[in-house]
């Protein structure tokens, strides 16, 4: 998405966790935030795909979105949270440390991303400088598309993935 776009007015955001570093996505995507609650496996499925859990009725697949980051996975336990989200006519829930705020900031606090970030570029936003911390802004509907940073073969978007 062009950060020009965003930077007018003001964003409604949920800061979460994961490995310690603050990451952060629209409001406008998710759906509920649920504690921990264990998954069931599916066979082959992709590293950051835990399982799936019943959500009234609903069989959802739930991402581990540190390893689909390319992170060192989150230990699932009571403090962590299953954000649950509507993403490219998907809906998922993913697993992170825990929610930190749901917060309202000026649009004009989000800063580019460094253009040597890499691949990263394509998932992420920008870098909200809120108080003393730095939050990366993702961009869930880039991340899981099936161009995005995993886009082909085991990484979550591509083959084997709309089975979910």
């Amino acid at each position: 998405m062009n950060i020009n776009a965003l930077t007018t007015g003001s964003l409604e955001i949920i800061a979460f966790r994961l490995n310690d570093q603050s990451f952060c996505v629209r409001t406008r995507s998710i759906r509920e935030i649920r504690g921990w609650v264990p998954v069931t496996p599916m066979p082959h499925a992709p590293y950051e795909v835990l399982g799936v859990i019943n959500l009234r009725g609903m069989v959802i697949p739930i991402i581990d979105l540190a390893a689909k980051l390319g992170m060192q996975g989150t230990e699932a336990s009571e403090r962590s949270a299953i954000i649950v989200t509507d993403v490219n006519d998907m809906t998922m829930g993913l697993l992170v440390e825990g929610v930190s705020d749901i917060l309202t900031v000026p649009a004009e606090s989000l800063q580019p991303v460094p253009h040597n970030a890499g691949q990263a570029t394509q998932f992420i936003d920008g870098i909200l400088a809120h108080q003393d911390q730095m939050i990366c802004f993702l961009n869930l509907e880039e991340l899981f598309s099936a161009n995005g940073p995993s886009g082909g073969g085991g990484g979550g978007a591509g083959p084997g993935w709309e089975e979910f």
